[in-house]
């Protein structure tokens, strides 16, 4: 600060502020003539500046400018805000005090749409630009670099594009960098870590890509790091540990990797952190003991394991913990209640704690989130609770008392009877044609559960960064012409988790509507129309729409759009619809606390027709396939008695006791769907039939398995697979839309999926094969482990599928696998150990207890998931590739390369060195832990997802091939191979059979039974259970 004396005036100069006059006592007046003043140069600078920039506030600029009132403009919008303010101070301590120069130049918040000047670089003495909240398009100019004094350069909320010029790298002095809110992209240039002085650089919600330079790791004076919401991959890089000056990092919703490099503990200044959304595996957690400042920390969906650490018990100055979407376990610590005293909110949900709740969290009253967890003590809470939420967040163990908000299944405490729901998310009740939207104004929280009449309900979860003020609900505050119905109006939204239930509901399938509008954006040219929100949409867990933004598929704001969800399975009496922030978008557009996942309305329609009785038939088919259906089953029941349908073999109370859990289809349908079964739409030849793409009149995409006449051994096992993947939903299992009994046609619809098997992927012809990368390898084999895991362990029922086997693992569009085909599939029911019946499965791939005496347990399908291991790491076939004549099997080759410690030989050539070995070592250890022969020394599925996902150690026993003495896999098939080529050998029929089956060796799908103790085999290579997809892949 400094004064000085022109004239017979003070003129007190501070920088980065006013330029206030000072007058005499005896001489004050309104009229001032300061004999200092602006060159006329740099007047002709500023006002192509101003015009550049459309700046229409200022009516001229001379040399008095520099304490017009025009240039010390404040706007009040919220009051006590300066986000509006026309600020340009000057320096006019020049040439002996007679000359000014602008030092700071403050438009805010002015809606300016013009770009930005490269006039700006002949302003030489400037140290501070600030065009935040503006409408500026075009790009950065690179020649800003040349202005030797500029500190601070803050561009947020506008419409810059183009990437950061690579001359900003070269500024010597510049201290903060914020460009957040724009549309800049590119990757990050490697100069920008020439930035020595910088302390803070802001480029969140921008369109970065590729990686963080390492470059970066030379900005050791940085205290604010911001980058949420980018493009930017690879691992989060241990340089970080470098910025030991940093107290704000903010690493949100980005497509980086896990884990978190252990140099974070070395941020012991760090108040603020702020991680989620991380890709690749899982992570133990970070080691963060010596952050004592931390205020706000937020590990979200970081794929963390382990336990919570005790040591957070010692941040003092905690406010705000999320350490949600997790896979964290055991229970809360006992010093997270030293946290009571200054923590507002506290995110636990999704994750696997368990024990008893604190009762310092259930009397408490900060807004904490425990949803969705495994705690197992009682619970007397009611489900209105507030403000701690506890929805799903107990699991039942028959001891326990709880409320049925809190049981991990919202289970109904009544009968299912709701069919359809209509909801104004955020209004007042509103009648739409001939529903009534019911009214959802509670006013919702950072951690709220609220339920209408155990009829639907909502959670709602998070804090708005910037901001503890955030609105739960929107209404139309720019006035904006919103089209469509009223419910457009108002809406709810969340900062981060948004869920709505149907609850109660009848089994079935499902037509969901999500109605939306953009309502919280301006639709003019000003930084209030700049804002983009970005979320994802769940139903029953999957994924349906990933970085949905609202106004851009609308086409603009206040447009009311609706997003179909057709075939949605019900299965318990829950229907779930889950709406997430990832982390992506703008967080400060119009203002902080505008982000999150926005709902107007949603409305839920059956697909399968109520008896407006109060009731569904209680014949054959339950829940779903209503009345008429019933009517279709009974007169089916007759015609299979009279062997129109495949024989008289298929008791009644197979199909009485058959509880469907899908949509029904007319045979009309069906038929339109396939043009008439058109042989153009067949992709594929099962052992029940033929296999169809069908397209249905709303454009979904089906697979229609159709019951052959003459395949009549095949009716028991197509009724069960009704009957099993009805009750079985998950992301990794083929999901079944529905069916279709009527007439002589037994029908099941499926979801298609785009790239047909892994066999055909992996090993099929040349021009079927796909290039399957090392990492979707990795996803392909977590997703089978997942899907078994959830049939033997996690389902209401205990299933077996029976046959694993690559042609049994179909690929979606985003090669996600999905175990098909479960008409060999057996219930395991719980009271027995094993079940001894008839073998039915693959040869290679059957566990030799279950092939030699049937002995069938749901650790046959580990040994034959080991196999399935094999041949994705590898490339090749189990029952194909024969390396030498005395090696029957690919896995007899890998336990030889395993004793000599070779086992990397087994690695698909074509990866070349494009693969992790560790990795390729843990997932080979993995396939002949699982086919060890003895089952008990196999891993149960849940423990195999752990091993791939690096939770816990593989230690697979060497089995050494000549302790086999001998191998009583391989005994068993040559038996069964002998008796199986006797067969074929005997008739046409077989012969045709053995054709077909080529694909996995010469006895696929060969189906056989043992008869008694004295293990005599009986061939029936006439009944084929094929794959959903089956393709000839010679």
């Amino acid at each position: 600060m400094a004064s000085k004396i022109c004239a017979k005036y003070w003129v007190k100069i501070e920088s980065f502020d006013h330029v206030h006059v000072i007058y005499p006592k005896k001489e004050r007046s309104s009229k001032v003539n300061l004999c200092r003043s602006i060159s006329p140069m740099n007047m002709q600078i500023l006002q192509t500046i101003s015009d550049k920039l459309k700046n229409n506030n200022w009516t001229t600029i001379d040399r008095t400018s520099c304490s017009s009132a025009q240039w010390k403009l404040y706007i009040s919008d919220p009051p006590k805000n300066d986000r509006i303010q026309s600020n340009v101070t000057c320096d006019c301590t020049f040439e002996n005090n007679t000359v000014c120069h602008v030092i700071s130049f403050k438009l805010k918040g002015f809606n300016l749409t013009g770009v930005l000047p490269v006039e700006f670089r002949n302003l030489t003495q400037l140290r501070e630009i600030d065009l935040s909240r503006n409408y500026l398009n075009g790009s950065i100019p690179g020649s800003l670099a040349e202005l030797p004094n500029l500190q601070s350069l803050s561009l947020l909320a506008n419409r810059l594009s183009g990437s950061i010029p690579r001359e900003i790298g070269s500024f010597a002095t510049l201290k903060s960098l914020v460009l957040e809110d724009n549309l800049l992209g590119g990757s990050l240039h490697p100069d920008l870590g020439n930035l020595k002085s910088l302390e803070r650089l802001l480029l969140s919600a921008n369109n970065f890509s590729g990686t963080i330079p390492d470059t970066f790791g030379n900005l050791k004076n940085l205290n604010d790091f911001r980058i949420d919401g980018s493009e930017l991959s690879g691992k989060i890089p241990d340089f970080i540990g470098n910025w030991t000056n940093i107290t704000t990092l903010d690493l949100q919703g980005t497509s980086m990797e896990g884990p978190i490099p252990s140099t974070i503990s070395l941020l012991k200044k760090l108040t603020t952190l702020r991680i989620s959304d991380l890709k690749g595996s899982n992570s133990t957690f970070p080691d963060l003991k010596d952050m004592t400042k931390m205020e706000k920390l937020i590990l979200r969906n970081c794929s963390l394991t382990g336990s919570i650490q005790e040591y957070l018990g010692n941040m003092a100055d905690l406010d705000t913990l999320d350490l949600s979407f997790n896979k964290l376990t055991g229970p809360i610590p006992g010093p997270l209640e030293s946290l009571t005293k200054n923590i507002k909110f506290m995110f636990l949900n999704n994750n696997l704690l368990t024990g008893e709740v604190p009762a310092w969290i259930l009397g408490s009253r900060k807004d904490l989130d425990l949803s969705y967890n495994n705690f197992t003590g009682s619970a007397d809470q009611s489900c209105q609770q507030l403000p701690v939420n506890l929805v799903a967040s107990h699991v039942s163990t028959g001891s326990n008392k709880i409320s049925w908000c809190l049981n991990k299944d919202l289970v109904c405490t009544r009968k299912p009877q709701y069919h359809s729901l209509f909801i104004n998310c955020g209004g007042s009740s509103e009648t739409v044609g001939d529903n009534v939207y019911e009214d959802d104004t509670t006013p919702g929280g950072a951690a709220d559960f609220a339920s209408i009449s155990e009829r639907w309900g909502y959670s709602s979860t998070g804090t708005y960064i910037g901001t503890d003020d955030g609105a739960y609900k929107a209404t139309n505050s720019y006035g904006l012409n919103v089209t469509g119905e009223g419910f457009y109006q108002t809406a709810r939204l969340a900062p981060q988790s948004l869920k709505y239930y149907g609850l109660c509901m009848l089994a079935g399938s499902y037509k969901v509507q999500l109605h939306f509008a953009e309502i919280m954006y301006s639709n003019n040219q000003t930084f209030s129309s700049l804002g983009r929100r970005i979320f994802d949409i769940s139903i029953q867990g999957k994924v349906v729409e990933a970085n949905f933004n609202i106004m851009e598929e609308a086409g603009g704001v206040g447009i009311g759009i609706t997003k179909v969800f057709d075939g949605i399975i019900v299965n318990g009496s829950t229907l779930e619809i889950h709406l997430y922030w990832s982390g992506k978008g703008t967080t400060a557009v119009p203002d902080r606390g505008v982000y999150g996942p926005l709902i107007s309305a949603i409305t839920v329609t059956p697909n399968f027709k109520v008896d407006n009785g109060g009731g569904l038939s209680v014949g054959a088919i339950i829940g779903i396939v209503a009345a008429p259906c019933a009517l279709v089953a009974l007169v089916l029941l007759v015609l299979w008695k009279k062997g129109y349908l495949g024989g008289k073999d298929l008791e009644d109370k197979e199909l009485r006791a058959l509880d469907l859990q899908t949509g029904y289809f007319s045979l009309r349908q069906i038929k339109h769907a396939t043009n008439n079964f058109d042989p153009a739409n067949k992709i594929g030849e099962g052992g029940f039939g033929p296999v169809y793409k069908g397209v249905l009149s709303d454009g979904s995409v089906i697979a229609v398995k159709q019951l052959s006449a003459k395949s009549k051994q095949g009716n028991r096992e197509f009724v069960n697979e009704i009957g099993m993947i009805s009750a079985l939903q998950h992301p990794h299992l083929v999901k079944l839309y529905g069916c279709c009994i009527e007439g002589n046609q037994l029908l099941l619809v499926y979801e298609y999926l785009e790239n047909n098997s892994l066999a055909r992927a992996l090993f099929g012809r040349d021009e079927h094969q796909i290039k399957l990368d090392w990492q979707t390898r990795k996803k392909i084999l977590l997703g089978i482990a997942k899907g078994l895991a959830y049939l033997h362990e996690e389902s209401r029922l205990k299933i077996v599928h029976r046959d694993i086997k690559a042609t049994n693992v179909l690929l979606d569009k985003d090669l996600n696998a999905k175990i098909s085909d479960f008409g060999l599939a057996k219930l395991d029911e719980e009271e027995n150990t094993h079940i001894s019946t008839r073998i039915a499965g693959t040869i290679g791939y059957m566990a030799p207890e279950y092939a030699m005496r049937g002995y069938l347990t749901d650790k046959a399908d580990v040994y034959s998931f080991g196999v399935v291991v094999l041949e994705i790491v590898s490339g090749k076939s189990n029952t194909n590739y024969r390396p030498k004549e005395e090696f029957v099997y690919l896995l007899d080759w890998a336990y030889v390369l395993q004793e000599q410690g070779n086992l990397l030989e087994l690695v698909d050539p074509s990866l070349g060195s494009n693969y992790s070995k560790t990795e390729a070592l843990r997932m080979l250890n993995l396939a002949l832990l699982c086919t060890n022969p003895s089952p008990t020394l196999r891993p149960s599925m849940s423990s195999a997802v752990k091993m791939l996902e690096g939770q816990i150690p593989v230690q697979a026993p060497i089995v050494k091939r000549s302790t086999m003495n001998p191998d009583a896999r391989f005994k068993a098939f040559e038996l069964l191979s002998h008796d199986s080529q006797t067969h074929v050998s005997n008739g046409s029929e077989s012969s045709q059979i053995q054709k077909s089956i080529s694909m996995d060796g010469p006895w696929i799908d060969s189906e056989f039974s043992i008869e008694s103790k004295d293990e005599i085999i009986d061939s029936s290579s006439t009944k084929l259970l094929k794959d959903l997809y089956d393709v000839n892949l010679d």
